[in-house]
């Protein structure tokens, strides 16, 4: 896992969480809410592969 992974991960929390004070702020609370599951879904689109890859470590570890 590469530093940038986390670099990007951080700075797709900091955008949301101001996006979604913004959209509060102004009575979109429904918009606020899709925005954080959007970047939720982004982040674990990022992170599928490297968990794809611990578990097939763990299946190959225990000889499964």
């Amino acid at each position: 896992m590469s530093i940038n992974l986390i670099f990007k991960i951080a700075a797709v929390g900091i955008l949301v969480s101001v996006l979604s004070q913004i959209l509060k702020q102004s009575g979109r609370e429904e918009h606020a809410f899709l925005t954080g599951l959007a970047g939720l879904v982004l982040v674990l689109f990022w992170i599928l592969p490297y968990i794809s890859q611990l578990f097939e470590t763990v299946k190959s570890l225990f000889a499964l």
